[in-house]
This record gives structure tokens, sequence and C-alpha cells, in this order.
């Protein structure tokens, strides 16, 4: 076949997904133990292969061996023999580790104000009246110029919108000082899970999410996920944000001759359950219009039905493997999953779905038209790189010669919004302890006059941190410690 294509296997005809329909998106389905995690890796190096970057999580922790060649056992011999794949060559291909959480690979990061108010609700698990609360929070940071970096930024700027509520509240809307206090609870929670690790920087730019080494084939960025997926919510916000971020950030392509990035999301059904309606209709939307900007997104999951009809619907390219059929619920999801393939009419789509070994899938993609082929019952290629995972001192060595590693492995922490928040109370402090030394001078009464004293007309519209300096200056009189300042903002002083 002449157009630039990856091979999956093969049925009564060859199964390849073109690349210039590859951002169209895709599905992968089946049970657990079909084959899915092959099937992702194949696909994997045939977009690598092709000069096409590729994102995607590993949740098993078995996908790091992309990254190493295989070697020869009989059943990979006798696949590549089935499926006609000559030569059957073994490889590793080129791969950058990422680690939100720092351990297994380079830290990535985001902003607060990146992940924005939507998605971080999302991931507190936050109710209407508390989101709104987020919503004001960030608001305010943006009107008064404070970056919002990390953890300890929010917590603070949420500490001062509890002590100025009152007036907060008349600015913007209603602040609860409940619900800046169940927020602050959350916010110790993820920072208690590793959050605190994901927010920061230096902040991932996307760019290097999608370059190339130098014989053109395309990085396979791999995200350790083994014990991300132990904080689903965590998982599927960091995706979803990666998501939100291309969308926002590459320009308009339309179809290109092949993606720019392709898109790996396993365990997709993470980011559906219990999603709040605003958040489904973000998800929509970004599926729906991130094609134009040449990225392929693909679902991986153990089930069609993980995935909202809406999204589903948009879905061209498809791989299905096994489905068990053991409850009536099981065989209503077989037959949805069957009538989702353009049918064929020498075979019994719902029937096979439940005998495909492993291995084996029914294979839908998209022709040069635009149209999903016609379902075929595929034996999937055997991959060339390594099953099951690369060894700690294999993936050190891949690590060690990053070029990642000197634009990410160190954190940076710059003025924003904590040490703003910081210097004004501080410099308030001053101010009421000059007070009170002024006021322990020797009081002497004054003469008797008719005279008003003097008065210095005041603007009444004072700005919201003229306020924060005259609340701290009234509550702290003369007991200006250090101590104080603990208290009053919490724990954002520990360890600095």
């Amino acid at each position: 076949m002449s157009e630039a294509s990856v091979f999956i296997g093969k049925g009564r005809h060859a199964q390849r997904l073109l690349l210039r329909r590859a951002n169209r998106h895709g599905l992968i389905a089946g049970a657990t133990g079909t084959g899915k995690t092959v099937t992702l890796q194949i696909l994997a190096e045939g977009f690598s292969a092709q000069g096409v970057p590729v994102f995607m999580a590993d949740v098993k922790g078995d996908l790091s061996g992309i990254s190493q060649p295989g070697t020869t056992k009989p059943f990979l011999t006798k696949r590549a023999e089935q499926v006609g794949l000559e030569p059957y060559v073994f490889e590793g291909f080129p791969t950058v580790f990422w680690d939100v959480l720092g351990k297994q690979g380079h830290p990535m990061r985001a902003t607060i104000s990146d992940m924005g108010p939507l998605l971080l609700s999302r991931l507190l698990e936050l109710n209407d009246t508390q989101e709104g609360v987020i919503n004001i929070a960030f608001k305010l940071a943006d009107d008064h110029g404070m970056a919002l970096l990390d953890l300890k930024d929010l917590r603070a700027l949420m500490t001062f919108v509890a002590e100025q509520s009152k007036e907060l509240s008349a600015l913007y809307g209603n602040v609860s000082k409940a619900s800046v206090g169940a927020i602050q609870r959350r916010l110790l929670q993820l920072e208690q899970q590793g959050g605190d690790q994901f927010f920061g920087e230096p902040a991932l730019e996307l760019s290097d999410l999608m370059r190339c080494d130098s014989a053109g084939r395309g990085h396979i960025n791999l995200l350790a996920a083994n014990q991300l997926i132990e904080r689903p919510r965590l998982y599927a916000t960091i995706l979803l944000w990666l998501l939100a971020e291309l969308f926002e950030e590459l320009p308009e392509v339309g179809d290109p001759d092949k993606p720019k990035l392709v898109f790996f999301f396993d365990e997709a059904h993470l980011l559906f359950d219990d999603a709040p309606k605003a958040l489904l209709q973000k998800v929509e939307q970004v599926v729906r219009l991130i094609r134009s900007k040449g990225v392929g997104v693909y679902f991986v999951s153990q089930n069609p039905t993980d995935i909202p009809d809406k999204i589903l619907g948009q879905l061209g390219n498809r791989v299905q493997h096994a489905l068990r059929a053991f409850t009536s619920r099981d065989q209503k999801a077989v037959r949805a999953a069957a009538s989702t393939f353009r049918q064929n009419p020498e075979l019994d789509t719902e029937k096979v779905i439940t005998e495909l070994g492993v291995g084996e899938a029914l294979v839908s993609t998209l022709d040069d038209k635009g149209t999903p082929s016609i379902v075929d019952h595929t034996l999937i290629r055997p991959p060339s790189s390594r099953l099951g995972p690369a060894t700690a001192k294999e993936r050190k060595t891949i690590l060690a010669a990053s070029e990642f590693g000197a634009l990410y492995n160190k954190m940076i922490d710059r003025e924003s919004a904590f040490e703003k928040l910081q210097k004004r109370a501080e410099d308030a402090a001053k101010e009421a302890e000059r007070a009170a030394m002024a006021n322990e001078r020797v009081y002497e009464a004054p003469a008797k006059t008719n005279r008003k004293p003097a008065t210095t007309r005041r603007s009444s519209r004072q700005s919201v941190f003229e306020t924060l300096a005259k609340s701290i200056a009234r509550t702290m009189g003369r007991e200006m410690t250090r101590g104080f300042l603990r208290g009053l903002l919490g724990s954002l002083f520990k360890g600095r």
C-alpha cells in the first residue's frame, strides 16, 4: 500500500490505519487480558516509525519495554508469519519517560493558573458553591497581578479570601468562610497525595511532547501511571489538562498528511465517572475540535459504553477486543459494541466479539474518503519492541541521556502569590508595631479648645489589599511575632 499508514494486522484483508485519517480519533476496547496493551504498543510503534510523536500513560507499568528491542519467541514469529509481517525486525523506539511524582521519569508539572478553576474544582471534588469561591479567587489573583503557580500560592490566597470575605463578597459575590475552609482541607489532601509535586515550575512545554529523534522517528512520551492511577481524579485531570492545553495552544491545520501528536487516554472511563455536565461539555468540545489542530485522541477502555455517546460517535478508528457476556448487562454492552461497526455480511459481529482470542480483534478504520471500513476479524501483528517492562537500569540510562533532564528535573520557585501576600502581611505587621511603639510614649492631655480636630478625607473605596493591611494592624497590635504570622497564614511558612 503506497499511502502512509500504520499496519495493525490481517483478517480477510490487511488492516491499516491511514496517517491522514489518524487525527479522526479512535477507540481500543476489550476485557482485561484480551490484548489491549499490545494493540496500544503496536500502534505507538507504528506512529513513531512514521515520524508521529505519541503520548500515553503506562498504567500497568509494562509499556516501558517499548524503549527496548524485542527478542525472538516462537509465538511472536508465528504471528508475524500469519499476518505477513516481512521482514519482522526487533527494535526499540525513542522513549521519553515522564512522572508526576518525579520518581520514574522527568517531572511533569503544570501551574495552578494553567489548570484553571474548572479542572481544579473537578480535581478537588468541589460543589457548585465552593467552585464559585475558587472562581472568585482566580479573578482576584488576575485583577491584582498575582501569579498562581503552586499549591502554597493557592492556599495563601484562600487564607486571604477567608480573612477578607466580607469585603470580597461586596466586590465579587458571596464568599463563605465555611466554603474556604472546605477548599483548604481538600488542598491539604491533594498535597498529601503528591499534588504539590505536580503544581509548580518549570511547567511542561507542549512542544517538548511533539519532537522526533535524529532518525525522524517520533518520540514516545510515556507517563508513569502505575502509582498515579491509585489517585484516579488526579490521573484523569492531568490527562484532560494536557488535552485542553493542546486544544488552546495549537494552531488550526485542518487534516494534515499525518498528525502532529497522537494521544492515548488509557482507563478512559475515569475521565467520565461522576463528571459534572460542564466538564463533559468541555471534553466533547475538545474531542470534536482538536482534530483540526492535528491531534488524534485514542480512548482505551474495557467497554465502549464507558465513553459517552456524543464522544463515541466521533471515534472513527476502532479496535474491539473480546468482551464477556455472562450477565444481561454484559450482553447489552456486547450488542451496543457490535452496533457501532459497519457490518460485514459474512460476519456475525455480536457473536464474534464474545469468541475472540487473545491478540484478535474486530477492526474498522477510516478509508481514504473518511468512511469507516467494513469490520474485519483481525489477527493483531506482534510488536517489534519488548513485551514487558524495561529494567530499572535501562530506564536510568535513558533518563541520563535525555535532553529534558536539564529542563525539568529541578523545580524553581519564583515570586508569586504566596510571596506577595507574605510581604504585604509583614509590611502591615511592621506598621502595626510602629503604631504600638508610638502609643507607648508619655501621654499628655491636650488643652481644651473649641476648635475641631483636623480631619483627613480618605476615599471610601479602599483596595482589597489596603483592607488587608488595616485588618492585620487592628488584630496584631503589639503582639507582632513570627509565631503569630504562622498562625495567620496557617502552615504556609513551614519549611521556608
